[in-house]
């Protein structure tokens, strides 16, 4: 079974490595403007569906397991996309002070065979209240631009946190984990057996 990761976010793909399982990195190709649901669960179970899809399309080897994710941030149901620059970034970290901000992981397996999981894990931080300064100070150090929400939660990102509620951090990271192996036992592969 080739497994495959439709992403090229480096954070997801170093997540997988944790599970010690042996992977290919596939770019899906995938248009995720052609979404605009506004509940952010349907759209990140839409979204790693659609990843899913897309690089199943494009003739990987096989047998093969895909493995699409992807997060959305909300911020009371208004969802945060990527912000992209500072000054977006910088918008989005002040409406946040002091707030809770739900983080939403939609993950999909799906195999050459038609067998297909989509599940979806959430996570929730809430941000301390931060001064202009120091979100300043911090979007400077870190630029997180590419990040939902502003933040990398695995890196200086943890500084602005107050607070978290969730069973597995790497959710809030980009792949949870713990719902990936409870996904692989479901398709029959136990990671434990698995890693060499």
């Amino acid at each position: 079974m080739n497994l495959i990761l439709a992403s090229t976010s480096p954070y997801r793909a170093k997540l997988l490595e944790n599970l010690r399982l042996p992977f290919q990195i596939l770019d899906p190709q995938f248009d995720e403007s052609c979404h605009v649901e506004q509940d952010p669960t349907d759209r990140c179970l839409r979204l790693a569906e659609g990843k899913a899809r897309a690089a199943a399309g494009q003739s990987p080897q096989t047998p093969y397991l895909i493995i699409a994710s992807d997060q959305v941030a909300s911020l009371r149901g208004a969802i945060l996309h990527k912000p992209g620059n500072f000054d977006r970034a910088f918008e989005q970290l002040a409406a946040c002070r002091g707030q809770w901000v739900d983080f939403n992981t939609g993950l999909c397996l799906l195999s050459n065979e038609g067998f297909m999981l989509t599940r979806t894990e959430g996570f929730a931080i809430r941000f301390r209240n931060l001064t202009d300064t120091q979100i300043t100070r911090y979007l400077n150090l870190e630029q997180p631009y590419d990040c939902a929400g502003s933040i990398k939660a695995e890196s200086l990102g943890i500084v602005v946190l107050d607070d978290t509620r969730g069973r597995d951090l790497n959710t809030l990271l980009g792949l949870p984990l713990m719902l990936l192996t409870e996904m692989l036992a479901e398709a029959g592969i136990d990671v434990l057996n698995k890693i060499n």
